[in-house]
Formats: structure tokens, C-alpha cells, sequence
């Protein structure tokens, strides 16, 4: 690294250590942007249309509860503070640090499955049941993964840095609040992006490995088909708002070192000040979720066995009156202080086969693991 990625480093860490509500990210093609809280607490919001008029940094969760709220950073200052500046008393107070007890409290809450693929297999038969009955056309089945932390000295900003150069097709970011910890994650799918009167938002589903670097030119009809599954949701929500989008065929596109399927969705807003009505319906969309959606919704959180957390859920920069732009959790990890949590899924259809489904799984958490041995190269 250079001298100046180092300093940023050590203020990026340095911030999270001192618990201030804070957002780095980098969208494809563009230069990455700060914002950070400088007082008080982050806005906490419990039901998504609260997003209505609403301007700063979004961490949303898969399911929104008491546990995990949706969180709002308000934007104090948008430029990283220099190192004297986070050495004085205008960012933060002692009182504002969290005790050594409660930085840890969130790693005793967790178990974990002592045999992770025999408890996907079990899961993956109770998710396959139902779309052979054909009670749902779609289930998506995640799973999460601890790995621990290794040295002490992991720093997050170090690995956004090496993230923002691996992964120039998908949007990096690291946050930090009380409320939900330390996150990063890569990942490839808009839910809402857009400004004034020109929105967007992507069907994105189906995976594949790159061959030998490059898109794949062949798509099977179960990625195909869980594609559309998506691709027709989408316009159905955007629709019921009297919405007519503007569609663009599905086309391969990257994500790391995989590919998925996506078509591109651009609609006019005549009313910004409704981004949170918006948002609640196309949120959980069925390539974190199923078809239909209530009835996928509620058998996903009584039968996949864990809490996604903020995974599958969304985050981003919401700006209603001029530009933001909100992706869906995916390719992240929690993490914490002597572990990380890694999160992965994928679409289950009826002609889904466990193996190849696991094995998905796990090449959607290389994403992340290609991350947590940085040697600040």
C-alpha cells in the first residue's frame, strides 16, 4: 500500500475501534465515498415505507425486528477526518466507546451447526418438498459460515482497500454502527438506484463460474428460469405502482469470480418523496426470497434455521432529491472481533440438485474469504 492508503487505513480501523456510526463505499466505475455520524445515535427505523423522505446511509435487514432495526447513518461529514481530527473531542467522547464486554457480547448469541453440509442437506430436503408439491415456484436457501480471525491485527479498512481492487463490477463497502456491528461486502445486484425522475433497478439471478476468465455463453434452463422468476416479480411490483419499465433482454454479467443472469429495469419516479413505499415492495425480491413472496417469506424464517442478519437485506446511499443508490446485501461478512461471519445462498427450484447447490454456496463465500488474509499488498 501506499503511504496515503495506509493513513486511510489507520483512520478507517481506527473509527470502527472508537464505535462511530460510519459508511465507505465504491460504486463500479466511480471513486470511493465517506460518510460518518459525528453525534447522537443512528436513526432507527422498524418498518421500510419510514425510508419515505429519508436521506443518508441505509442498512436494511433481511427481516426487520427489535433485534435488527434498519439502520440510518446521518451524514455529518462526507470526507474522511485526518488524523488529528479523530484525536479530538468534537468526533466522540469516552462515554460514546463501547466496553470490552459489549464489543464481544455479539459473538456468544451465535451457534453454529457442528456438521455445516449435513445441516444444508437437511435444510435443502425441507426447502425441496414444497416446489416439488408445487406450493412455491422458488426458494432461496442461505447458509452462514464462522471462520475465525486468526491474528489480532485484521484490519477492515485494509481489506476494503484490497476488495475495491479485485472486484471492479461490484459495489464494496464497508460500515460500521453500534446498532449492527462491523460489515463488508461485494456485491452485484441494484434494488433501487437512480435521480430526479429516471430509477433503476436489476433482475439479477443464476450463477456460474467464469470459463477460463471470461462470460459463459451457455445458460441451462434452471438458471434461466430462476432468472425470470425475478425478472417477472419485478415487473409485476413495479406495475402494481402504475410503473411501465423499460426492460433490457438477460445478459451475462460478473460478480468476482462468478457470473449471473441480469436484465435491466429503467422507469421514471414522478414522486422521489415515495423511495421507502418503493423499496417495501420490491424488498425481499426472489433472488434473496421465493415466489410468492409472503408465503416463501414466512417458510424461509421458520425452516432455514438461522437469522440472516443484514444479510439479503439492503444498503446503500438513499438521497431522495438527488442521487442514491441501494444494492442488496449479497457476498458480505460480519465481523467480529475473533471471528467472521460469511453469508451465502442461492435459488432452489424443483429440478434443483443438493450438491451442485452447496457447491454454489461455496464459491459465493470465496468472494469474502479471498479477503480476510490481507498482507497490506
Amino acid at each position: 500500500m501506499t503511504p496515503d492508503e495506509l493513513r486511510i487505513c489507520n483512520v478507517v480501523d481506527t473509527l470502527i475501534k472508537k464505535n462511530r456510526s460510519f459508511a465507505l463505499w465504491r460504486i463500479p466505475g466511480e471513486s470511493p465515498r465517506f460518510a460518518m455520524q459525528t453525534s447522537g445515535s443512528a436513526r432507527l427505523l422498524y418498518h421500510i415505507e419510514e425510508l419515505d423522505e429519508q436521506s443518508g446511509f441505509v442498512i436494511a435487514p433481511f427481516h426487520v425486528s427489535k433485534q435488527h432495526p434498519i439502520v440510518l447513518i446521518r451524514p455529518d461529514i462526507q470526507e474522511l477526518p485526518s488524523d488529528e481530527e479523530i484525536k479530538v473531542s468534537c468526533l466522540w467522547n469516552k462515554s460514546s466507546m463501547p466496553t470490552e464486554q459489549e464489543f464481544h457480547h455479539s459473538e456468544t448469541l451465535v451457534s453454529y451447526p457442528e456438521n455445516p453440509k449435513e445441516d444444508y442437506n437437511r435444510r435443502f430436503n425441507t426447502f425441496i418438498e414444497p416446489l416439488h408439491r408445487k406450493q412455491f415456484e422458488k426458494l432461496v436457501l442461505s447458509r452462514s459460515q464462522t471462520i475465525s480471525a486468526g491474528k489480532t491485527d485484521f484490519s477492515p479498512a485494509a481489506a476494503f482497500h484490497k476488495a475495491i481492487k479485485r472486484y471492479k463490477y461490484s459495489y464494496v463497502y464497508l460500515c460500521h454502527t453500534p446498532e449492527t456491528g462491523t460489515w463488508l461486502g461485494c456485491t452485484p445486484e441494484i434494488i433501487l438506484s437512480g435521480e430526479k425522475g429516471e430509477w433503476h433497478t436489476v433482475a439479477l439471478a443464476g450463477t456460474q463460474p467464469l470459463q477460463n476468465g471470461e462470460l459463459p455463453t451457455e445458460w441451462d434452463d434452471k438458471n434461466r428460469e430462476e432468472q425470470e422468476y425475478v425478472a417477472f416479480y419485478i415487473r409485476k411490483q413495479l406495475q402494481a405502482l402504475g410503473i411501465k419499465p423499460t426492460e433490457t433482454p438477460p445478459a451475462p454479467v460478473r460478480a468476482g469470480e462468478l457470473s449471473h443472469l441480469k436484465s435491466d429495469f429503467s422507469f421514471p419516479l414522478p414522486d422521489n418523496k415515495k423511495l421507502g413505499e418503493l423499496l417495501k415492495r420490491l424488498h425481499p425480491t426472489p433472488a434473496v426470497c421465493g415466489l410468492p413472496k409472503e408465503e416463501t417469506y414466512r417458510f424461509i424464517r421458520e425452516n432455514e434455521g438461522y437469522d440472516r442478519s443484514y444479510y439479503s437485506g439492503f444498503i446503500g446511499w438513499l438521497a431522495p432529491e438527488e442521487k442514491s443508490d441501494l444494492y442488496v446485501n449479497l457476498r458480505c461478512m460480519n465481523i467480529l472481533p475473533r471471528s467472521f461471519v460469511l453469508y451465502a445462498g442461492g435459488g432452489i427450484l424443483a429440478s434443483s440438485e443438493t450438491e451442485s447447490e452447496w457447491l454454489e454456496t461455496e464459491a459465493k463465500m470465496q468472494t469474502m474469504k479471498r479477503l480476510v488474509s490481507i498482507d497490506n499488498s
